[in-house]
């Protein structure tokens, strides 16, 4: 039985796609990059971020573009809204007793403003976000909170999310609701 339960942010939870394209491409555009659409914003972005933007702009210093890039979001980041069936799904695990918690890349600052927006911050023991490589978090998590790893799983959006419930030996429920498409999900 599935007692624990690790939870992406970002494509998972909340569709905030809008606002990470736009502010993306704001990055893009101010050095005269063309914009993405949806469709190749999805088929190109990955996990770490650092090497979307090393493909992208590789000449730019990364801490320039995060400086643009969040700046931006911070402007646009109220199209952030949860996924249908968000609400039932959490209450639904609180009630049964399992435990969430979140492993996320999204910048501290932003989650902190989006889940007081949502009212959601009271379903997580623990919110783990700002982690570029998930891989190298979920280890220390799973040791920290005593989860065995029969009864966890990850659950996700990208490949990099399924990647790191491999690499924690737990069980990996990919969702279709974010960033990765069918084709990148399924190798």
């Amino acid at each position: 039985m599935l007692r624990n339960l690790l939870l992406d942010w970002s494509g998972t939870l909340v569709d905030d796609l809008p606002p990470v394209i736009g502010a993306t491409n704001h990055v893009l555009e101010r050095f005269g990059r063309p914009p993405l659409t949806r469709d190749e914003f999805r088929r190109h972005f990955r996990l770490p971020f650092t090497e979307f933007y090393a493909e992208f702009l590789p000449e730019v210093p990364l801490a320039e573009l995060d400086s643009l890039f969040h700046h931006k979001f911070v402007e646009i980041q109220d199209e952030v809204t949860p996924l249908p069936g968000l609400g039932e799904f959490l209450e639904y695990c609180r009630t049964s007793g399992r435990r969430l918690f979140l492993l996320s890349s999204m910048r501290r600052e932003h989650y902190e403003v989006q889940v007081a927006k949502l009212g959601l911050a009271h379903y997580f023991e623990h919110p783990y976000v700002g982690i570029l490589d998930k891989r190298g978090k979920i280890g220390e998590i799973l040791a920290t909170h005593g989860l065995e790893r029969t009864e966890t799983a990850f659950v996700g959006d990208m490949i990099h999310d399924v990647e790191t419930a491999r690499h924690g030996g737990v069980m990996s429920i990919a969702m279709l609701t974010g960033y990765d498409s069918i084709e990148k999900l399924t190798p």
